[in-house]
């Protein structure tokens, strides 16, 4: 038995519409979005009284996906800092190559997006950069140098 793929990757956000948003704008497509509520729902993540609205978003060529998901009941918690620095243990930050980091970070500054540090230059291969998108979530993006 092997994985067949990976599916998507899972972000809890405090305001749907306004990461659908950025993401759209980062490039990414709204594929659907939906109520989720009930026992299959409550069962799967452990919680009783789960009412959430999720979004999945998917990248251009169709492979990468992220499910944005909005908790109604019962409401998000944050476990630690509201917007830990990159080195914090744990699952927090998505990549996404693009084709201009310049015109990417133009799109999503409107949306509150602020680098972390600059966009840096590794060897002669890729302009670099993480900021800090939605809901304290760190994307990082990675342009390359032909």
């Amino acid at each position: 038995m092997a994985i067949e793929r990976m599916d998507n990757v899972g972000i809890v956000v405090d305001d749907l519409a306004a990461a659908v948003a950025f993401f759209t704008d980062l490039g990414m497509e709204l594929e659907g979005e939906a109520q989720i509520e009930g026992d299959c729902a409550d069962r799967m993540v452990g919680l009783e009284g789960v009412r959430s609205a999720i979004a999945m978003m998917r990248t251009p060529d169709g492979h990468g996906k992220l499910e944005l998901t909005q908790f109604h009941a019962p409401a998000a918690i944050t476990a630690g800092p509201t917007d830990p620095p990159p080195n914090t243990l744990g699952l927090h930050r998505v990549m996404f190559a693009v084709d201009d980091i310049d015109d990417t970070l133009t799109r999503l500054r409107p949306h509150g997006a602020e680098l972390l540090g600059e966009v840096a230059q590794y060897e002669d291969i890729y302009r670099l950069c993480n900021l800090r998108g939605p809901s304290g979530i760190i994307v990082a993006l990675a342009e390359r140098i032909d």
